[in-house]
């Protein structure tokens, strides 16, 4: 059970207990405060009954204590009301149900290690040798001096005294609970950050500002966002949990609250702010909420490269790979730290702004954050480009290996198994580079500014003919996932070229042999795009980048199968993870196996799979616009909008959706192609038709 607040979380059993051994914990500031946190009733269990959630940051846990001395069932019920945020804040009723008292022993076991996240990701968990635990009246003070982090645990009950603790790790209460009563006690884990204890968000049945600021953003959120009216149940089900998630998501500004939200990467490993998933999730859920581009552009901005440093491989002009807060040995910085080592974030971030210029959307911004788009591309050609390619390769022995999408260490190698050693040129970023280069075309052709127009239209046509040549693999039919240290091809079959297809870089007559290797049984599961093809050397349908399904991975596939016309492949790829998301109780996770549908009807889930996930969360937007396609052209004062929905699809309203700066209003219906708008700006033609397949390349449209 996972309950999220901004950069907390809480990952816990489904009764309440958060147990030692294994990535549970209570988690602020990138540090794993609590790593123990078990409530016993005379020293046995609590049974789980149900758990009720309210706000992402709220959940109820009912169970049961064992049955009393000659009872067969249980008469104690126990109920865990859980607030996150800043630490945690838990109200704990005990309810006796039999008419005699019972006299019972309440223990909560505390423990903390002290632990960086990413120490309990990678199972490196080692127990901090100088966390002291130091007994003080109704609470617990666990601290490391070397991290100047720890944890306060502060008990208050009704009446009923804390024992004097014997075992330095225990909070114990000697209870007599009535007859058809109840016993009540609140604890509160208070977070110790370079010596000085933050004050907690929730407290003793009371809201703090913090919390109630944190439930206004949520209403908010939900009062503004498009609304969605749908026939079909399932549908309706599963936008409404991406909605819910992406709100969960969101992170903001503590310093400067009016700044709109950026979106952390998932929850309980990434909750903070990364470049290229940040910068993915916006754009898939720019339909939604175009704020969270707003936001996450503004941030990356702010965070963008100034200087070389090999360490955080920051380099002038390069957008972040992520933003840290953990405790380390060579960071003083009260502020996190970033790092910078991703290829595919400054292209990303020339993209999404890019987009929101298409969309009409947040204007002034958009002109203020120019330059900075400018610069990353700038950092493209100075730092990165080789023989007319981005490449990437670490700075030192402690940066990521891989850094595209697939940044595992194995993640990149050959058809026969062999991992590719770097420096490497990836397919999709390529892509990536080459649509951040149309970006830049469109905003100086839009100026006037014939020179840069120029520049970048050619830089745009050099790129797509290098890559056409360079990365397709004529024996094989399809694109190369990039090339290695050495410039050879890297030629496993795999899903990164589908990327490829929503840049628009592919050549047209290339494109159908590529779309019918992704819906190829190599490829295909039913449920998704497998990330490699399940005949290369490497595959394993449970590993992590090597034969699992991405949905975001798969979203982007069908968005670009759908943008070169193949329409019946775009839809087969979306209903399969709608249907996967079904399966999973209408949340897609952040990855789950790759194996066929045929052999297991269900999706398999991956065990360590994030979850909220945020382009997981933002995938079934996604899937919706493409399906709708949508595409916006406002600068130049046209719509494209043409419904492909599927057969049982049923019918669709969305009302107050985002574009040019005003809510528009649109129906649709399954296999009628029939769409009826309402709101658009007189200044925005709408056309009723799909946008050309062939406008894929330098010039989509005429002004």
């Amino acid at each position: 059970m996972t309950l999220v607040a901004g950069g907390s979380f809480c990952v816990s059993a489904r009764n309440g207990d958060i147990l030692p051994g294994a990535a549970q914990g209570i988690y602020y500031a990138d540090t794993r405060l609590l790593s123990h946190w078990e409530l016993r009733v005379d020293d046995g269990p609590i049974e789980e009954l149900q758990v009720v959630t309210g706000e992402p940051y709220h959940a109820t846990f009912v169970g049961r204590a064992a049955p009393r001395p000659g009872q067969a069932e249980s008469t104690l019920l126990v109920v865990r009301d859980r607030y996150v945020g800043g630490g945690l804040s838990e109200d704990v009723t005990i309810r006796n149900m039999s008419h005699e008292p019972a006299g019972c022993m309440v223990t909560l076991h505390i423990g903390s290690d002290v632990c960086d996240l990413f120490e309990v990701k990678t199972h490196r968990v080692h127990w901090v040798a100088d966390v002291t635990t130091t007994a003080e009246e109704r609470s617990l003070r666990m601290f490391s001096v070397s991290k100047g982090r720890g944890v306060r645990v502060v008990a208050r009950a009704d009446g009923t005294p804390v024992l004097p603790v014997v075992n330095p790790r225990l909070l114990v209460f000697r209870v007599v609970v009535p007859p058809r009563g109840e016993w009540g006690a609140c604890l509160q884990a208070n977070p110790i950050i370079d010596g000085v204890e933050t004050a907690p968000w929730y407290s003793e049945k009371r809201l703090s500002p913090a919390l109630a600021r944190r439930a206004g953003q949520l209403f908010e959120w939900d009062k503004r966002l498009p609304k969605v009216t749908t026939t079909n149940t399932a549908l309706a089900g599963i936008l409404r949990q991406s909605h819910n998630d992406l709100g969960a998501l969101r992170l903001f500004d503590p310093e400067h609250p009016e700044l709109p939200p950026t979106v952390a990467a998932g929850a309980p490993w990434f909750m903070t702010l990364f470049g290229r998933d940040s910068l993915l999730t916006s754009w898939m859920a720019l339909p939604l909420d175009p704020e969270l581009a707003h936001g996450t552009l503004g941030r990356l901005a702010a965070l963008q490269g100034t200087k070389i440093d090999p360490l955080t491989e920051e380099e002038p002009g390069k957008i972040m790979h992520e933003l840290r807060y953990g405790a380390r040995q060579d960071d003083t910085s009260a502020g996190g730290h970033a790092y910078y080592g991703s290829v595919d974030s400054s292209p990303l971030f020339v993209i999404l702004l890019g987009e929101l210029r298409r969309w009409g959307l947040h204007r002034a911004a958009v002109e203020r954050l120019l330059p900075h788009a400018d610069a990353a591309l700038e950092w493209i050609e100075r730092y990165g480009m080789r023989d007319g390619f981005l490449w990437y390769q670490r700075k030192t022995d402690q940066g990521l290996l891989n850094q595209g999408w697939k940044d595992s260490f194995d993640g990149i190698n050959f058809a026969d198994g062999t991992i590719a050693r770097p420096p490497i040129a990836l397919a999709e970023v390529q892509g990536y580079v080459y649509a951040a280069c149309i970006a830049r075309h469109y905003f100086a052709q839009e100026a006037g500014d014939t020179e840069t127009e120029r520049r970048y239209r050619e830089r745009a046509a050099e790129l797509r003919a290098r890559f056409n040549e360079r990365f397709w693999l004529p024996h094989r039919g399809y694109f190369a996932v990039g090339l290695d240290h050495d410039g050879r091809p890297i030629d496993a079959l795999a899903s990164n070229m589908g990327h490829c297809l929503w840049s628009g870089i592919v050549d047209r007559d290339k494109a159908g042999t590529v779309a019918e290797h992704l819906l190829s049984p190599r490829m295909f599961t039913g449920f998704g795009i497998r990330t490699l093809a399940s005949d290369m050397g490497a595959y394993n349908p449970m590993s992590y980048h090597n034969g699992s399904v991405w949905p975001h991975d798969s979203a982007l596939v069908a968005a670009g199968l759908m943008r070169y016309g193949f329409v019946e492949e775009a839809q087969r790829v979306a209903t399969g993870l709608l249907d996967a998301a079904r399966a999973f109780g209408d949340r897609l996770p952040e990855l789950f196996c790759g194996f066929d549908r045929a052999e297991f009807d269900v999706p398999v889930p991956y065990p360590t799979s994030c979850s909220p996930q945020a382009w997981a969360s933002a995938t079934p937007i996604q899937l919706l616009r493409l399906l709708l396609r949508v595409d916006p052209w406002v600068p130049y004062g046209k719509v494209w909008l043409a419904p492909v929905l599927p057969k049982g699809f049923g019918e669709l309203r969305i009302s107050g959706f985002p574009l040019a700066g005003a809510r528009v209003d649109l129906e649709a219906r399954e296999d009628s192609g029939e769409v009826y708008v309402s709101g658009l700006p007189e200044e925005v033609r709408l056309i009723t038709e799909p946008r050309p397949p062939a406008s894929a390349g330098i010039r989509p449209c005429s002004p």
